[in-house]
This record gives structure tokens, C-alpha cells and sequence, in this order.
């Protein structure tokens, strides 16, 4: 679209942390702002500035703005909330003509302290796999964290990976390692084979985070070593803690389902031996938002199960 129009007013800063809830307040907010820019009513938007939004955007210019905005856009049809961060909430916002990206900033009093409106450039979010999984390992493996609740699974409060597993090895006796499980060599998980659970092509590598000691966390890179694979539908497989030099692939690489990737081990923000697997929708960890993973077919404590996504607490197997 020529000549497009973007209203840019920020006042406000915010930082990268971001959640998937949208709070109460923003959307009240938002909602009001989208019935009265479609009204035209300018005053009222106006009036629900801050007064340092109100002197950087008067009544005057946000006329001027708004009605430029509406010449172009046309009215907004919905808004979808999208994440939040800090102090700002970020909408995907869709036009009569065109669908934009939209952030609002407020203050402790709900008075709108920044107004954002820019193509919107965000990855669309994948809902579930389209693209069908394997298992990434052989033998029988447990879900240590899985599901979509807190209780069942801790990662549901991030973003990008509030679908992710936590995969180990367990004995009968429900240790995870033999002996005193002082060294990753204790470990039943340690050193075992991963493999690609799909084509697809790697488009990262990570393989130089030395492993823990186990109990001992590593806070600086934490997904320790990484392989991303990213499907033909667009969805990536995000694998983490592999065991240090261990990565068989590389950079760009065109893989098949079934091959080999590394081993499993202890690296990154990893207190012992497992894999972490997750699907996101973009290949940036820190913008991406997590996926739900349905397994194509799968043992589930021990029966056969198809399109199926594990929660914690299941022993899971290949057929």
C-alpha cells in the first residue's frame, strides 16, 4: 500500500520479557479504543491519554492521524491479542484493507501513555504440528514435564515454550542414574542417540556448552547445545541439551526423519541428563511462541496410541 500512514507515538519503554495472557486492563482498554476509532469520536480517544501523551499528541494532530489512518485502512474489524511486555500489550490488528501491528503502553492509572500502529511483520502462531512427528529416540523414555497445566508441566508460563517436554530415562526402581548420580555417565539418559523426528532442514547448531556437573545449572546459554530443524510447513523443532561436541548436522543441512542428530546430554540450564523438546513458530527463541506437538504414532504406557501429545507422568516408546 502506497503511501501508508503510521501513527508512531511511544512514550513509554518496555522490556523483551513477554507473557501469553492478555490482562484485563489492556483489553478493556484496547476494546474501547477500537470502538471509538471506528466512531470517530477523537475526543474520546484523546481523553484517554496520559497528559504527557496528550502534549506529544493533541487533539489537533491525532485528528489529523487518525482520519489519515481511516482514509487508507478503513475501520478495524478485530484486534488479536498477541503477547504482552512490561508495560505494554502488542495486537495483530486487522483493517479493512490491510492488517497492521498495534501496541499500547499504560500507566498504574490505565491512561494510554504510548500508541504504536506498524505493518505487521509477526510470524503467524501455529496452533498445533501439521507436519507428522516421530519420537526423536529409541527405547522407552518418561515425561517429566508435559500438558498444558502448572501442575503438569512448568513451562506453560513461557511464551515460546509453554508447550514443551522434558524427556528422561528412568530405571524400575524410579531412579534416573545408577550409583550415587555424580557424574553424567550415572545417567541413563546420558549419551543416548536423538534423532530427527521429521524432515526438515537445520538452520541452527549449537555444540560448544561444555556439559554440567550434574545438579549444577549453567545460566549463561541456556538451552546449552541446540539443533533447530524447521519444516516445509514452517514449524520448528527445537531440541536442547545435547551433549557437548556430539551434533552430527550441520548448519543448513536437508535432514530426513530418522537421522541421526547427536546425543543427549547436560548442557545448559540442565540440572541432569535429558532432552528438552519443544515446536515454535519461529526460528528466534526470544520472539518465538510455542506449539502444541502431536506425535504421529506412539506407545503410551504401553498401548498404541495415534496423534497424540504427551503429558506428564507417561512412559512413551516408539511402536
Amino acid at each position: 500500500m502506497k503511501n501508508l500512514l503510521i501513527l508512531i507515538v511511544f512514550l513509554s519503554t518496555f522490556t523483551s520479557a513477554n507473557s501469553q495472557n492478555e490482562k484485563d486492563n489492556y483489553k478493556q482498554v484496547s476494546t474501547k479504543f477500537v470502538s471509538l476509532f471506528n466512531q470517530s469520536k477523537n475526543d474520546s480517544i484523546v481523553a484517554m491519554f496520559s497528559q504527557e501523551m496528550n502534549a506529544a499528541l493533541p487533539i489537533e494532530k491525532f485528528t489529523q492521524v487518525s482520519a489519515g489512518l481511516k482514509s487508507q485502512l478503513g475501520s478495524i474489524k478485530k484486534i488479536r491479542f498477541v503477547r504482552l511486555q512490561s508495560t505494554s500489550a502488542f495486537y495483530e490488528t486487522t483493517f479493512d484493507n490491510a492488517v497492521l501491528g498495534m501496541t499500547i503502553s499504560l500507566n498504574s492509572s490505565n491512561e494510554i501513555t504510548g500508541l504504536l500502529i506498524k505493518p505487521y511483520t509477526e510470524t503467524k502462531e501455529i496452533v498445533r504440528n501439521t507436519t507428522k512427528m516421530k519420537l526423536p529416540f529409541k527405547g522407552e523414555w518418561l515425561v517429566t514435564w508435559g500438558g498444558d497445566t502448572k501442575e503438569q508441566n512448568y513451562h506453560v508460563e513461557s511464551v515460546t515454550q509453554k508447550n514443551a517436554f522434558d524427556i528422561l530415562i528412568k530405571d524400575e526402581q524410579g531412579a534416573t542414574h545408577k550409583g550415587a548420580g555424580e557424574s553424567n555417565e550415572d545417567y541413563y539418559a546420558f549419551g543416548k542417540e536423538l534423532y530427527a523426528p521429521c524432515d526438515g532442514e537445520v538452520v541452527l547448531v549449537v555444540d560448544g556448552v561444555k556439559d554440567n556437573v550434574p545438579g549444577v545449572l549453567n545460566p549463561i546459554y541456556i538451552p546449552g547445545n541446540t539443533i533447530i530443524i524447521k519444516t516445509a510447513t514452517g514449524e520448528y523443532a527445537f531440541f536442547a541439551h545435547f551433549k557437548q561436541h556430539s551434533i552430527v548436522v550441520k548448519q543448513g543441512q536437508k535432514i530426513n526423519t530418522g537421522e541421526l542428530l547427536g546425543l543427549c546430554g547436560n548442557s545448559g540450564n540442565s540440572s541432569e541428563p535429558h532432552l528438552h523438546f519443544h515446536l515454535q513458530n519461529m526460528e528466534e527463541m526470544t520472539k518465538a511462541t510455542g506449539a502444541k506437538c502431536y506425535f504421529d504414532q506412539l506407545k503410551v504406557n504401553g498401548v498404541l496410541k495415534s496423534d497424540y501429545s504427551p503429558v506428564k507422568g507417561d512412559k512413551i516408546s516408539s511402536n
